[in-house]
């Protein structure tokens, strides 16, 4: 789950880390009233995406007026797809360098991955990119953490104007903050030296473990939820399981993995997947409702139906789809692949009603999808 900048930053002045005084604002007048009470501002969109500067979403003020009219053009607007519903009215900072901090889940090393960079204010991947050794990373044992000493050490060699052990006292508290509120990502960019000596975080980026929100209900109040397509969206109402991908070959299959599977074998063959769906556990039943979602994505072209009965009947799901197909007609070719509790019913069924045999596995069905999706573009 993301979060917006100004429901990210109070978790580090809770920690300790300094961040700009700051007022969100929806209506424009509310962008003047902060002025009033901080002085010289600047206005930020408030949307979970990067690049706002980029798209216009960050104007300064120097008066009140300054900050309504500033507001007004950045309410409403849409940047990466996410209209702008709040800003952010921050007080300013004299700031005399900017640098880069993050704490974040490193797949390769299953742990966490600290980093540090003296070019903050950009993406780090152009940083990565044009210089790679203006970047430290410390690969983190989470059973033995992350302290001051650890970020010292880090730190050593690089030119912080004196300042080193403020930085890795920031750098200490940003991991306790991303152990503490099981973050995937917890970024400063940039994190400023200001003309005073002191170091504040003028922008936070916040990611929080979906599988961790049941531990946080509290916080994840503050979250934005994933923006779903509108298919998406009717999956979570039915409580299916439904992704909307940009490929041609629809796939339908019970259980996630079975699913992710038949995904990676229609891209072995060359295709492109239309969408993830899969009826797994208790959504077993609900073969008609899936199919309707996975058909009504435009441009799909071919099926690739596999299922694997266990406690999941392939005669209970067959039933579900065999109904939907009589509903729906669809003209587009399907492919069966069918085994485990209840196949035999399942075959007998679909021979009956569509006149079809399944493949001999998940393999030559999505081999034939592949190859009929590929036939009629």
């Amino acid at each position: 789950m993301n979060f917006e900048e100004h429901a990210a930053k109070p978790l580090l002045k809770a920690a300790g880390i300094a961040v700009p005084d700051g007022r969100l604002a929806r209506p424009a007048d509310d962008a003047a009233k902060a002025f009033d009470a901080i002085g010289p501002c600047i206005i930020k969109a408030q949307v979970p995406t990067g690049k706002r500067g980029k798209a216009g979403g960050i104007k300064t003020a120097d008066s009140a007026d300054e900050a309504s009219v500033a507001a007004d053009a950045i309410l409403g607007m849409d940047i990466a797809g996410h209209a702008v519903e709040a800003v952010l009215v921050e007080g300013r900072s004299d700031i005399a360098r900017e640098f880069y901090a993050a704490v974040l889940n490193d797949p390769a090393k299953k742990g966490p991955l600290v980093m540090f960079s003296t070019e903050g204010g950009m993406d780090i991947e152009e940083v990565a990119e044009n210089n790679p050794d203006a970047i430290r990373k410390a690969f983190v044992d989470i059973r033995a953490g992350f302290d001051a000493a650890d970020a010292r050490a880090m730190l050593a060699g690089l030119d912080l104007d004196g300042g080193e052990a403020d930085f890795a006292d920031v750098l200490a508290k940003l991991y306790d903050v991303y152990i503490a509120n099981d973050a995937e990502l917890l970024e400063i960019n940039p994190l400023a030296l200001t003309d005073g000596g002191e170091l504040v975080a003028l922008d936070c980026k916040f990611v929080l473990d979906d599988s961790a929100v049941k531990r946080h209900e509290d916080l994840a109040e503050s979250g934005t939820p994933e923006k779903l397509t509108e298919l998406e969206q009717r999956g979570e109402d039915a409580v299916i399981k439904y992704i909307e991908l940009d490929g041609d070959v629809g796939i339908l299959a019970n259980g996630a993995g079975l699913t992710m599977t038949t995904m990676d074998v229609v891209r072995h063959h060359g295709g492109k997947p239309a969408n993830f769906c899969e009826i797994g556990g208790a959504a077993y039943t609900k073969a008609q409702t899936a199919l309707e979602m996975v058909l009504d994505k435009p441009g799909v072209k071919s099926l690739v139906v596999n299922f694997c009965g266990a406690f999941a009947r392939c005669e209970v799901m067959m039933e579900g789809l065999l109904n939907a197909w009589d509903a729906l007609k669809p003209e587009i070719p399907v492919f069966f692949s069918i085994a485990g509790t209840g196949d035999e019913e399942a075959i007998k069924m679909l021979k009956d009603r569509l006149g079809l045999y399944p493949y001999a596995d998940m393999d030559a069905a999505s081999k034939a999808a592949v190859e009929a999706a590929r036939e009629s573009s």
